[in-house]
């Protein structure tokens, strides 16, 4: 892949890792073969590239037949569209092979604020994990506390549009330019800042960016008391919520809860940080957040994380259900309880409500959490998922996408629950592009990419995915697997099921 990224027309394609293409700041999905091929043409700078290199770009040591091809350059155009001019993004050079519009340019040089998502007039705005300038590095998970509270206080400002902490912290120790960031993410606003923490002392620097000139709209330094440092937050918020006036609707701040104990919130926040790292992560945030939990019982957000870690392991890293989901029930509805304002227990309390059958409730959980932080992506998520269990899974994909505008750059679930979506209302060959997004491919959302090509008709592929799969998780059966499924609609169960059995999933 490239090692730099391109913008041309509303898309940015970032080279980095396994690549990924970007539409106004939402992710597009573009199959691994798929993004090869446009890496290829990007690479280009405008001349033909052969047939020949396009399919040592996607196919690399594989003999396969030029119609392969064919029919990857036919998706690839269909999912960028036509450019401004109106003709296709990709065209094709007789007896060569294919070019792409040289409009291109790479990132960090001039772009056309007409094409830049940043430019929009709406209150939209990226707070960046703040730099440790403390000279212990263990402060490094209480600079990404602070930043991961203003992400969420901010979230529940009316009329602002917040990124989500998983796609803003993706430019964790990486030099990027705001611009740059501002554009990716589809933001007009962006917050840095810096934290120390030495002596009993915290020091907090911070700025507001508008993307759209590079301008400073505020920036002011913060020194405190450690024992101040969650009022210092609050001040922090409307400082930011002021500055921004005259773009919202309304100027307001919903207050938070705030920890009455330091040592509890240091282990918070560190759990918090690890929940959805990596299975071995999780079980250290498990540790983490009860004892966190032993020092402050009534310290509502661990009690949230705690539940988020448990359900985070059996629904993303494929630990048993029976495990974990009594405890993330449990904790979820002790957090919500202690503090009915904490929107991500309500969040995860739903999603748990879901999977044991009670969609109703889950429903209800999930729109309190939206009412309470309507930039809550993971709600949106999860909410677009019990539409599916619903019946409803045209409104759940639109739920699904509206949870990628807030979080542009997701963890491989987000990929999962789409896919799952568009299955469910049918849309299979929308569900294969999905699915074959480089963070979700070959894992356990496999089986529905399976199911979705043999629907199609591709039963050679769907055998081959559907070998693999079982290659990972060698004990699933499809008579388990629905017998665990809170389909309201018998027919919507019996549509995966025909999908696997179609695909070789044994019964």
């Amino acid at each position: 892949m490239l090692d730099k990224r391109f913008a041309f027309g509303q898309f940015v394609f970032d080279g980095r890792e396994q690549g990924a293409l970007f539409r106004d700041g939402k992710p597009v999905a573009v199959s691994s073969r798929g993004l090869a091929l446009l890496n290829a043409l990007l690479k280009a700078d405008g001349r033909a590239v052969t047939k020949s290199e396009l399919m040592d770009a996607a196919w690399p040591g594989i003999s396969v037949e030029e119609s392969n091809l064919t029919v990857q350059i036919a998706t690839l155009r269909k999912s960028l569209g036509s450019s401004s001019s109106g003709h296709d993004w990709i065209t094709t050079v007789p007896r060569v092979g294919y070019r792409l519009v040289r409009t291109t340019t790479a990132v960090g040089t001039t772009v056309n604020d007409a094409e830049d998502p940043s430019s929009k007039s709406s209150a939209s705005i990226a707070v960046l994990p703040f730099t440790n300038m403390s000279s212990d590095p263990d402060q490094e998970f209480f600079a990404s506390g602070i930043a991961e509270d203003l992400i969420t206080d901010l979230s529940k400002v009316p009329g602002l549009t917040v990124i989500a902490r998983n796609s803003s912290f993706a430019y964790s120790g990486k030099p990027a330019d705001v611009r740059t960031i501002a554009k990716e993410l589809g933001v007009r606003y962006v917050v840095e800042g810096s934290v120390r923490r030495a002596a009993g002392r915290v020091r907090i620097n911070a700025e507001l960016i508008d993307a759209t000139n590079n301008s400073h709209v505020w920036a002011d330094r913060f020194d405190r008391d450690l024992a101040n440092v969650f009022g210092l937050q609050d001040e922090v918020v409307g400082k930011i919520v002021n500055a921004l006036a005259g773009v919202l609707p309304t100027v307001s701040i919903v207050t938070t809860r705030r920890a009455s104990n330091l040592e509890a919130y240091d282990l918070f926040v560190r759990g918090r940080v690890l929940a959805n790292k990596s299975p071995d992560d999780n079980r250290t945030a498990q540790s983490l957040l009860e004892k966190s939990i032993e020092i402050d019982a009534d310290f509502a957000p661990a009690h949230a994380w705690l539940a988020m870690a448990h359900a985070t392991a059996w629904a993303n890293f494929g630990e048993p259900m029976d495990r974990h989901f009594d405890r993330s029930l449990t904790s979820g509805r002790r957090a919500v309880t202690l503090d009915p304002g904490n929107a991500d227990a309500h969040s995860v309390f739903g999603y748990v409500l879901m999977y044991s059958g009670r969609l109703e409730e889950g429903e209800t959980e999930l729109r309190r959490a939206l009412q309470i932080n309507p930039n809550h992506a993971d709600a949106l998520a999860f909410l677009g998922e019990l539409k599916a269990l619903q019946g409803n899974a045209t409104g759940g994909i639109d739920d699904i996408r509206k949870a990628f505008r807030l979080n542009p750059l997701p963890q491989n679930v987000y990929y999962w629950m789409l896919g799952y979506a568009q299955y469910a209302a049918g849309h299979y060959q929308d569900a294969v592009e999905t699915l074959r997004h480089h963070t979700t491919h070959r894992t356990g959302s496999q089986r529905i990419l399976a199911a979705s090509l043999a629907q199609l008709g591709h039963l050679e592929e769907a055998r081959r995915e559907a070998k693999e799969f079982l290659s990972m998780v060698p004990n699933f059966t499809v008579t388990q697997w629905a017998a665990t499924q809170p389909f309201k609609h018998d027919v919507d169960r019996q549509r995966f099921v025909e999908g696997y059995l179609k695909a070789g999933l044994p019964m």
